[in-house]
């Protein structure tokens, strides 16, 4: 690995002197990155020139070009956007943190996460024909709520551009080179758009079908290898998507659906105990499939002629239905509900179903200050969000407290330009929560090894309560002008995560010692309990509170035309921060201190050749012992930070007579912080092929991992604390023609 690895760092360590810049259009010097217009980073429409953060744009080009390797929008992420972790190479997101936080995914400024029941399957399961481009704003955000400790993640969708209706369809295979019989895999899509008169119309349908997946070493690999998140294979996904817009004027009414769908049968459960993971060919898996049935409604209107600004509202429903493999009691998996059978504990009905309804509605205003300060703007608003989540077991009952949530929120963000090259901005939000867990009773469960009385922790009553809290945040930056071309900029900002409620109330009485003891007494003498159990906790006085990320950034981004690049190095701190215990199945809450450095960079050699790459490192410490202080070896773990060094170094290349080919190089460190986890690092060769015909439509060619590299996936392994295989070589040939 390391005759790669280092050439690859230094591939694209020799490219950054060159170019100082975060962002990147994908578009090969066609467009002023700098005057590339970014919605996210501040809710309303702004040139990346005056955005005090780190701001990456992927366009549709880019995302087309990724799209021939693989439609999956969370591969797409990972290897494009730096401080994202490695990709885990499953539906889920498990363990793919932003900057070693968490990550809030947006469709249209819509947030699609769950935040009383912290759940992944988010990003894998968004549609890339259905999305223009991907803002990317690295850092703590709150001006969207919950949820972006790490980094905010926006796909803006297509709209009809054509004056004429028209139609691209798409079709496409892949397969594993080990077994090509076994995994070759259908996937396809339709995309139709146009507009008349003041009406503008975009609805795009895809799907596919995935069967058996193989690794480097060329066995096949396990359908749920980190415990209940699901796997990349014997899956079938589908997705619907449709918008409608019509524009009067100034006005414009634009309405939205998007529904998403994804069935997973595995064929055997998991041996947790080999190395790596593998399937368990001697245990044929009778649990019902994995699932994800989800339908998001937005409506949205905006106005440039209101008497105070440019006025946009939104308003929008999200249906999430998620449920998660069956999983059977283990060294990996330490709790389930019980059986009654001491030689067959696990429950029949272990096996869950989250359900959230999230209804919200957003306003925002952009105004000028002009009469105060020329140039200056305004931007504020207020937002809306109602929450109600459940997770439940097959046979019906309740697995967490269901929980009711109302949020109300207001912000303001101003921009002012000090000089002809200074622009200073900053902000503050105002969260206010009313919170309802309510009371359920949590069944008969039973933890690893289950050899005794003592593993058995009889079904309790969990009584709930009714909370109000609420969380003030802020940020402040400026951009300054270096030359024409060239930026420097710095900012500090807030975001915040809620407590995952849902996944607290779960281990009801077994989160901690004093719970067992609250609600077994003298039954759990073996821990040292005394007293008359009453079978019976209660989190009336719970508490919940978000926990608020500081961020402190500063880097340099420039654009020279045929030249672009940047950098930035940024800290991350927080006071009650979210670190989760694999061997305790639980959440802790202690300091944290995360930073980085993260670069961009790319050349255009001629008018047919492109360099470039992106380099991440990450690293972070946190309150291991609780002392009060971080200590210099409290190294955060490996589910926060599976990787130190990822990056990704590619040359794209026009070969004449409608060819174009595409060559990348995709490395990660891996991470060896903490004692007896070392996770490894490895470098592999990607390439695409493309070849455009006189009629406009396009036959691709994609290798993944051409030279069949065998390793260890560090993200996926860090999720359980067990070796997971990586991907082997995939070939993906695909067909495009649009009418």
């Amino acid at each position: 690995m390391r005759k790669v690895f280092l050439p690859c760092v230094l591939t694209v360590s020799a490219l950054v002197p060159a170019a100082l810049a975060q962002e990147s259009s994908g578009q090969g010097g066609s467009a002023t990155v700098l005057d590339t217009i970014v919605v996210t980073a501040g809710r309303s429409e702004r040139s990346i020139s005056t955005v005090a953060q780190s701001v990456q744009v992927i366009g549709r080009e880019e995302i087309e070009r990724a799209m021939t390797g693989s439609p999956d929008a969370a591969d797409l992420v990972a290897r494009l956007v730096p401080g994202y972790a490695p990709r885990n190479q499953t539906i889920s997101g498990g363990s793919e943190t932003f900057r070693g936080r968490s990550v809030l995914i947006m469709v249209d400024g819509v947030p699609r996460n769950t935040p009383l029941r912290d759940v992944s399957r988010i990003l894998s399961m968004i549609d890339l024909n259905s999305v223009e481009r991907i803002e990317v704003v690295n850092g703590a955000s709150s001006l969207y709520g919950a949820g972006a400790t790490g980094g905010t993640i926006n796909f803006i969708t297509r709209r009809g551009q054509s004056e004429t209706p028209k139609v691209t369809v798409r079709t496409g295979a892949r397969a594993h080179t080990r077994n090509v019989g076994k995994s070759l895999a259908p996937e396809g899509s339709v995309d139709v758009e146009g507009r008349s008169g003041n009406f503008d119309y975009f609805f795009s349908g895809s799907g596919s079908l995935t069967r058996r997946t193989y690794d480097g070493w060329g066995n096949e690999m396990a359908s749920d290898a980190m415990l209940g998140q699901g796997g990349g294979d014997r899956t079938g996904l589908g997705n619907l998507f449709g918008t409608v817009g019509y524009e009067d004027g100034p006005r414009r009414f634009e309405a939205s659906l998007n529904w998403t769908y994804a069935e997973q049968k595995p064929d055997w459960f998991t041996d947790y105990a080999a190395d790596p993971v593998s399937p368990d060919f001697a245990d044929p898996y009778f649990g019902k499939p994995l699932m994800e049935n989800s339908t998001y409604l937005t409506g949205r209107y905006a106005d440039d002629a209101f008497a105070l600004g440019r006025l946009e509202v939104k308003s929008f429903y999200n249906r999430i239905e998620k449920r998660a493999p069956f999983n059977k009691l283990s060294a990996v998996n330490s709790m389930v509900y019980y059986s009654g059978n001491p030689l067959s504990p696990t429950a029949d009905f272990n096996q869950t179903t989250l359900s959230s309804d999230r209804l919200g509605l957003n306003a925002t205003v952009n105004t000028s200050l002009d009469r105060f300060v020329e140039g200056a703007t305004m931007t504020w608003g207020a937002d809306y969000a109602f929450d109600d989540t459940d997770q439940k077991l097959t046979n019906g009952f309740d697995a967490i407290a269901p929980m009711r949530q109302h949020s109300l929120a207001a912000f303001a963000q101003v921009e002012i330009p000090v000089t002809e090259r200074l622009r200073l901005q900053g902000g503050a939000r105002f969260d206010q929560f009313f919170l309802d867990v309510k009371d359920f009773r949590r069944p008969d469960a039973v933890v690893y090894p289950a050899t005794s009385l003592a593993h058995l922790y009889p079904g309790i009553d969990v009584l709930g309560g009714s909370f109000d809290y609420g969380s003030w945040s802020f940020n402040a930056g400026g951009v300054f002008d270096i030359t024409s071309e060239l930026q420097l900029f710095g900012n500090f900002s807030q975001g915040y995560s809620l407590t995952d409620i849902g996944g607290f109330t779960r281990r009801a009485g077994t989160n901690s010692l004093a719970e067992i003891c609250d609600a077994y007494g003298s039954i759990a003498a073996a821990y040292g309990c005394t007293g008359v159990p009453d079978f019976t906790i209660s989190y009336a006085d719970i508490a919940p509170s978000p926990q608020l990320v500081d961020t402190y950034e500063a880097g340099l981004r420039g654009d020279w035309g045929n030249v672009r690049g940047g950098v930035s190095a940024y800290l991350s701190t927080s006071d009650e921060g979210v670190s989760y215990d694999i061997a305790a199945n639980r959440v802790s809450q202690q300091k944290e201190r995360i930073w980085g450095v993260e670069l961009n960079a790319e050349y255009d050699i001629d008018a047919r050749f492109t360099v470039g790459g992106v380099l991440g490192y990450v690293e972070g410490r946190y309150d291991a012992n609780r002392d009060g202080t971080i200590g210099s070896d409290e190294y955060l773990p490996n589910n926060r930070i599976p990787s130190n060094w990822t990056g990704l170094a590619y040359v794209n290349a026009s070969l004449g007579g409608g060819f174009r080919a595409r060559g990348e190089v995709e490395f990660f460190s891996g991470r060896d912080r903490i004692p007896g986890q070392k996770l490894d690092g490895e470098a592999f060769l990607n390439i695409a092929l493309w070849k455009e015909f006189a009629d406009g439509s396009e036959l691709s060619l994609a290798v993944r991992n051409v030279l069949d590299t065998s390793y260890i996936n560090p993200t996926a392994s860090a999720t359980r604390g067990v070796p997971v295989p990586g991907l082997g070589r995939t070939i993906f040939a695909s067909y495009k023609k649009t009418f």
